[in-house]
């Protein structure tokens, strides 16, 4: 454990020297320019199928990947709690029982709280949905309008001689089987993921020591512990700043809520807390989700559009100015490889995927930065 402290020191200490303040301007261009480009292409090709047979892996075998992934990141979050908790000679058993606790006693008593104005939300819906056609009327011309050319589009592409294909009804599973089959799923990564992540707390920094024992030079040693440590940072001030700004949007949401009468503020603003975290697709759901609650709710068509309207106005000053200032010292990744990474990893673990995505995006780019044949691979991942 000393041998660790000691290497962290140390890598610290590099951190430090190695920072924009320190370093010439010379030595950063010289820098630059030594960035080592795999020349072996039988080399690329093998790290290349590596790469998708490791892919193919986590799609595959997603129901036991995804919850270990997700056992990870809530353990690079919770480490700088337990090391408090620690340093006031609680047990590490007892200290990640506790933040478990802490954790997910929290997301179920905001469940169990929001239950029951999400329900009525539910009974209002089919009710509403006359209300709706009525409001949105205006656009039933420009809808027929389109459906009209695409049907006479598809029967110019229909050949004259070639036979109707008979329909065939296909017997899926039942509502309730589907309902069952999610529920299972749910229930058993639920339980995975707060096993691996008990684990992961309690055993601290011993994968880390094992680490080290192994590698023979002591550079090898001091680089482990420090992408150890950059990566627990950095994901971890992520997490936290984009919860508390989350959190921000989330009051600013319910309080646009209550101002513009549509009721029930702490479900709009829980709504907008959970959405905020999926980038660029989660602001855009609740756009509509804001905008269905205003025409449900408010009788005039100005004011049914006002709460959409402010919901947009909150993000763009959060998304746009607020959160990129705070986290651009720590993060600089090309924003077209975020939303590739979104788009992957949504279509490959759904809306889990598209949460982690930055965050595995950001320890990638940390783990590419310090290996030294990574490091073009870590640049061109720089905005």
């Amino acid at each position: 454990m000393a041998a660790i402290t000691k290497l962290k020191s140390l890598a610290s200490r590099k951190a430090a020297a190695d920072g924009p303040t320190a370093a010439a301007p010379v030595a950063a261009a010289a820098d630059e320019d030594d960035l080592p480009i795999p020349s072996d292409i039988k080399a690329v090709f093998l790290g290349g199928l590596f790469v998708l047979a490791m892919l193919g892996a986590c799609y595959i075998a997603s129901e036991i990947v995804l919850p270990i992934v997700l056992a990870f990141v809530l353990g690079l979050v919770l480490q700088p709690a337990m090391r408090a908790l620690e340093r006031v000679r609680l047990p590490r058993g007892i200290a990640a029982i506790f933040l478990i606790l802490v954790l997910f006693g929290t997301l179920a008593g905001l469940g169990a709280a929001l239950s029951g104005p999400a329900a009525d939300w539910a009974q209002k819906l089919p009710s509403g949905i006359p209300k709706l056609q009525d409001r949105l009327s205006f656009l039933s011309r420009p809808i027929a309008a389109v459906q009209k050319f695409a049907d006479q589009a598809q029967q110019g592409l229909i050949q004259g001689g070639e036979p109707k294909a008979v329909p065939v009804a296909v017997q899926g599973a039942g509502l309730s089987d589907r309902l069952l089959s999610g529920t299972r799923t749910f229930a058993s990564g639920l339980l995975e993921t707060v096993l691996v992540l008990f684990f992961l707390l309690v055993s601290g920094d011993t994968f880390l020591r094992r680490l080290v024992e192994i590698l023979p030079r002591f550079k090898d040693k001091r680089q482990a512990v420090d992408i150890s440590q950059q990566i627990e940072s950095d994901v971890s001030a992520y997490l936290v700043t984009i919860t508390i700004m989350n959190l921000a949007v989330g009051v600013a949401t319910g309080i646009v809520m209550a101002f513009c009468g549509v009721g029930d503020p702490l479900l709009w603003g829980t709504v907008a807390f959970l959405l905020n975290y999926i980038p660029i697709l989660g602001p855009m759901m609740g756009v509509v989700v804001f905008l269905l609650a205003g025409l449900l709710s408010i009788d005039t068509l100005w004011g049914a559009f006002l709460p959409a309207g402010l919901y947009l106005v909150i993000h763009l000053v959060e998304g746009e100015t607020v959160t990129p200032m705070l986290l651009a010292r720590r993060f600089t990744i090309n924003s077209v490889l975020v939303i590739l990474s979104l788009v992957f990893w949504y279509w490959m673990w759904g809306v889990p995927g598209a949460i982690l995505s930055t965050p595995m995006l950001a320890i990638i780019k940390i783990i590419c930065d310090r290996v030294r044949p990574l490091a073009a691979f870590g640049h061109f991942m720089e905005g």
